[in-house]
């Protein structure tokens, strides 16, 4: 199992509809690619969120080539909704992790 995981900081003033945004549009249109078969998102929690809360989202796929599909085709367009949406209100970063 491939995990792609993704931490977000995000503003206090855009979270809660950040977070919205992730559950209703952002995390079912990478589902709906066809290329993960599942995912979860969760708020990291002993952090210091004067800042903003942390939220790690997780996408689970069978193969490492689903991942690299899902980068070299859809990854750039459905990231540039959230910069569209939010600017600089948010900071992430990615990892690829495969599960024991």
């Amino acid at each position: 199992m491939i995990i792609y995981n993704v931490t977000t900081k995000v503003a206090t003033d855009v979270h809660l509809q950040w977070l919205q945004w992730m559950q209703e549009e952002h995390i079912p249109a990478v589902l709906s690619t066809g290329l993960f078969s599942d995912s979860r998102i969760c708020r990291l929690l002993e952090q210091d969120d004067s800042e903003g809360p942390t939220y790690v989202t997780q996408f689970f796929t069978d193969s490492l080539e689903h991942y690299q599909t899902f980068q070299a085709v859809q990854a750039n367009t459905l990231r540039q909704r959230g910069y569209d949406l939010f600017g600089d209100r948010f900071i992430a970063f990615h990892t690829v992790m495969e599960s024991i």
